[in-house]
């Protein structure tokens, strides 16, 4: 872990903003595209680069907008690694959007994000809050070895429970879905009946399989070469140096989402999930506006 003074946070367009309080991450999942040499990481990914005047950043971008909307965090590096137990950084961020009366999503993997619960609660109270998790890999063996430094599914069903217990609405990815590893009907089935039993509103899929770049690629591939030998060179036969890797069940496993998803009022498209996401009450947008003027 490192510490910069970062010169902005927030990326959008006014109509949603994302942020990002730290680089890299600690979890080690095997697939993980941030990884990818596009984003010229300059430090080793472990090595988690802090932002450290992220609070200050924020509340100076938030004190001069006047329009409201949602913030997103988690999109490039979980806001709630191993740091964030002592550093408190994304807490102090969560505080800042209630201040200012703007609302947030969250995505994690991680079950830290309960002791930010209180937060998140008065947060969707005063404004709006989603939190948004990453589920892929039911089995408790399996999903140590694809995401060994985080919790693992199940426990992360019962923070979705316990943001249902709350009211907090909540959003489940579900994604990546790896070739000949967790791409079964199994593993999607279990993991959709423990959303609909967690209310969860929807889940994101981007067509049941993986995606890998330069540097992402290398990291995975050896991955499999230690805890899937052999596996490396089936992927390299079918997929070649592709970018997009579906399942070659994939067309069945998304009949099987669109199915229970249906089944259980569940959104199962990307675009109405990101719409829920980004929907901000129009209340606080017309109260914003008419103080503004």
């Amino acid at each position: 872990m490192h510490f910069v003074e970062a010169k902005g946070i927030l990326t959008g367009n006014g109509g949603h903003y994302g942020m990002n309080i730290y680089r890299g991450c600690s979890h080690g999942c095997v697939y993980c595209d941030s990884r990818s040499a596009c984003y010229r990481f300059t430090h080793p990914f472990e090595d988690v680069e802090v932002k450290r005047n992220a609070p200050e950043l924020l509340e100076a971008a938030l004190r001069s907008k006047r329009k409201k909307c949602m913030i997103g965090t988690g999109a490039m590096s979980d806001p709630y690694m191993h740091c964030e137990e002592k550093l408190r950084l994304t807490r102090k961020c969560l505080e800042i959007i209630l201040k200012y009366g703007f609302g947030a999503t969250v995505l994690t993997k991680s079950d830290r994000i309960l002791q930010d619960i209180d937060l998140l609660e008065e947060l969707n109270r005063e404004t709006r809050c989603v939190v948004q998790m990453t589920l892929t890999t039911f089995d408790d063996g399996l999903c140590a070895i694809l995401e060994p430094n985080v919790c693992n599914t199940k426990r992360r069903i019962q923070v979705l429970k316990e943001m249902r217990d709350r009211g907090i609405p909540t959003i489940v990815w579900m994604t990546p879905i790896l070739p000949f590893i967790n791409d079964t009907e199994d593993n999607i089935r279990a993991i959709l009946e423990e959303c609909a039993g967690a209310g969860v509103r929807g889940i994101v899929d981007f067509g049941m399989g993986l995606t890998l770049r330069e540097g992402d690629r290398e990291y995975y591939y050896s991955a499999l070469d230690k805890h899937f030998p052999g596996l490396k060179e089936k992927y390299i036969r079918r997929y070649g140096n592709a970018y997009e890797l579906p399942s070659p069940d994939a067309r069945k496993l998304k009949e099987v989402l669109t199915s229970l998803c249906k089944k259980y009022g569940m959104m199962c498209s990307p675009d109405e999930c990101f719409a829920f996401l980004n929907e901000f009450p129009e209340k606080y947008t017309q109260m914003s506006l008419f103080d503004a003027t």
